[in-house]
């Protein structure tokens, strides 16, 4: 088993869907990824910050599931951040209502001494300066650092992410966001222009159709498992991102093939997550649930043909 640190924001949301709305609660993706990892046991570390009106239930929550906090910074005299989003009908789509960074804004991550030679090193969307600071901080090259982005920074600080994807061997992004960095509408093309970048394995989100795996010219695809009902999606790719790397800590195992289970584990933990708003189906999720929705996985996808 390797250690596993797991870099990004622990926030409040609030949240607008079809089905309801909540006040302010558990967010962010560190929380995320750290609650999808504990799945697997592995030893983990969270390194966030927090201000002074988080409750100290929540770090007590993320301390229970076995995740170290003590690389989460507590700013008593600052506020925590906040995201506060709107989903439309097709739920894949949302408006942002408000942003409030906080204590966000001066976020110095502080890796823990105990967890700076990690063999995986997870990076939640932040900004690329947080997430090249905290790959500055490793004692050793870690075995697989996974990198997570999105489209705010390609707009606002290309250069320092191009930096960041330079020195990771996966990243994880939406088929959307694929296109945007690379200009190219074929996934498989932009797949193979973030290759050149310098990540040597890519994978791309596409929501309720899955994800892909890439590495030089394989190709996996994972599909999603069809719900019944999509409460709320906030937080499905931390989920799959913090599955995905769980299950690489936990097998010790960074081949391509070991991957290809990885993104199944992770599309399955992502599937329970939308379920509830929130990290409420995330808290309380059993592993003999996880057990079931594998066999329904397994057989969504397993099929026998006879080839002449």
């Amino acid at each position: 088993m390797s250690k596993l640190v797991i870099v990004g924001t622990v926030a409040f949301d609030a949240i607008e869907t079809p089905f309801g709305k909540t006040d302010k609660i558990l967010g962010g993706a560190a929380t995320f990824i750290g609650l999808a990892a504990s799945q697997f046991n592995v030893d983990a570390s969270v390194v966030s910050i927090v201000g002074g009106d988080f409750p100290q239930e929540y770090l007590d929550l993320l301390s229970e599931k076995n995740i170290d906090i003590s690389g989460v910074e507590i700013v008593k005299e600052g506020k925590t951040f906040f995201w506060s989003g709107k989903y439309h009908n097709d739920m894949n789509s949302r408006d942002t209502l408000v942003t409030e960074l906080n204590v966000l804004a001066d976020f110095n991550p502080k890796v823990p001494e105990a967890y700076q030679d990690a063999s995986i090193v997870m990076l939640g969307n932040l900004h690329p300066s947080v997430q090249m600071s905290v790959l500055n901080q490793m004692t050793n090259k870690p075995k697989l650092a996974i990198l997570d982005t999105m489209n705010f920074w390609m707009d606002s600080a290309l250069p320092e992410l191009k930096e960041v994807i330079s020195k990771v061997d996966v990243i994880t992004i939406n088929d959307e966001e694929a296109r945007q960095l690379t200009g190219e509408y074929s996934l498989v093309v932009a797949a193979r222009r973030i290759h050149d970048m310098g990540p040597k394995y890519v994978v791309i989100k596409k929501g309720e159709h899955g994800a892909l795996l890439f590495h030089d010219d394989n190709v996996f695809y994972a599909p999603a498992l069809p719900l019944e009902e999509v409460f709320d999606p906030t937080g499905a790719g931390d989920t799959f991102a913090g599955g995905f790397a769980g299950y690489l800590a936990k097998t010790n195992d960074v081949s391509f093939e070991n991957m290809k289970s990885a993104v199944i584990f992770g599309s399955t933990l992502a599937s329970f997550c939308v379920e509830k708003f929130g990290t409420e189906r995330m808290i309380g999720l059993k592993h003999n649930e996880v057990h079931r929705r594998l066999k329904q996985f397994k057989d969504l996808t397993q099929f026998e043909i006879e080839l002449t």
